[in-house]
């Protein structure tokens, strides 16, 4: 079904969105309407932004979104073309990424090969011409922190995928930086290594108490690595909470989508209660949800549905609370969980991701079904 253009605009219920507002002490970076241009192509449109200290923050999008752009600003390897970027409380703009207290890990390392991990790790030390001794007992510290002890002579091509990215983050985390800006740095590590590596990063992260600004295209490594995160589309931040606010609760249709799987309806307010429950009717088919206190009657929504909040029984169950009459089109087993697809009378398909947790209904394509959920698991959006 094709979503609407002109559609009610549904405010974040208040523990939606980024909480209280941080005082001025409390911030580590700000970005304050910050916009980039490459020619005639705009990468960032008037960007704010604030990021706590000793937060876990995710910059999350598609490629060409702005992320990598606004993580390089901040490490002060691009300057935008408008706009002020303060880290902790003061403008940082007119630095050079040597004098700023970050420092960035790069998705492929950036490591030099031609020399050991001690002296990767040493060499930005060994620019600000730090004592031997100092330096010495930093390196050790630093590889001791990602777990690397005893590595120090080894060279760089001894070393597997998953070592050289915590070389790489043990160079930048030597420098004892206050932002740690890391730009996809799990992107080329395969699957084993990316969930091994994430680990990694979140304990390196508990342990040294810094502020850690994570790029990334992937909403599983976002969202279970992050306190909070941005959700970025054509250069523009669409919406920032934690990963429960934006997953339960998405301000439009991007950000649901880019966060999961979601059934999407468009029709309009059939019914309504002073409590806030109600119904949808999308092409004669009637859908219970909550209605929001500022939608009235026959106005027009987006509904969102999470795969994994629709049930799947057999048509003879009898059920508490509403439910809609379809058929099952397919049934896919997918390790954790099923999926089916069931073709209702009048609104198309809906999607079921039901958890494989040992009690499954025996069902076959081409058996009448019910589908049902509970009328907090719909969300209306605002576009």
């Amino acid at each position: 079904m094709q979503a609407a253009h002109n559609l009610i605009p549904v405010p974040l219920p208040a523990e939606a969105g980024a909480g209280t507002s941080p005082s001025p002490s409390e911030i580590a970076v700000s970005i304050r309407g910050i916009s980039k241009s490459f020619g005639a192509t705009t990468a960032l449109d008037a960007t704010t932004l604030d990021v706590r200290k000793g937060e876990f923050f995710s910059l999350l999008g598609p490629s060409g979104c702005g992320k990598t752009t606004l993580l390089r600003i901040i490490g002060g390897f691009e300057t935008p073309t408008s706009g002020d970027l303060l880290i902790a409380g003061r403008s940082a703009l007119g630095d050079l990424p040597y004098r700023r207290r970050t420092n960035m890990v790069f998705q492929h390392g950036a490591l030099f090969p031609h020399l050991t991990v001690a002296q990767n790790i040493a060499f930005g030390l060994e620019m600000k011409r730090e004592p031997r001794a100092v330096i010495a007992k930093k390196v050790e510290d630093a590889l001791a922190l990602v777990r690397l002890s005893g590595y120090g002579e080894r060279k760089i091509d001894q070393l597997s995928g998953g070592q050289r990215q915590r070389i790489a983050v043990a160079r930048a985390l030597v420098n004892d930086p206050e932002v740690l800006l890391l730009d996809e740095p799990l992107g080329a590590l395969d699957l084993q290594l990316r969930l091994q590596m994430q680990e990694e990063l979140r304990r390196l992260h508990r342990s040294i108490g810094s502020t850690f600004i994570f790029v990334t295209h992937d909403q599983g490594e976002a969202i279970t690595m992050s306190d909070r995160l941005a959700v970025m589309n054509a250069g523009r931040i669409q919406q920032v909470g934690t990963p429960r606010e934006l997953y339960d609760r998405p301000a439009n249709r991007f950000v649901a989508e880019f966060l999961g799987h979601s059934n999407f309806y468009t029709g309009r307010v059939a019914s309504r209660t002073p409590e806030g429950s109600g119904t949808v009717a999308v092409d004669g088919q009637v859908f219970p949800v909550r209605v929001p206190g500022n939608v009235s009657l026959d106005d027009e929504v987006l509904v969102a549905l999470r795969y994994e909040k629709v049930r799947v029984t057999e048509a003879s169950l009898g059920i508490g609370g509403p439910a809609l009459e379809g058929i099952l089109e397919e049934e896919i087993y997918m390790g954790s969980v099923t999926r089916r697809r069931v073709r209702l009378p009048s609104a198309g398909i809906i999607v079921s991701d039901a958890s494989n947790d040992g009690f499954e209904a025996r069902l076959k394509p081409g058996d009448p079904v019910k589908v049902h959920w509970t009328l907090d698991c719909p969300t209306v959006l605002s576009g």
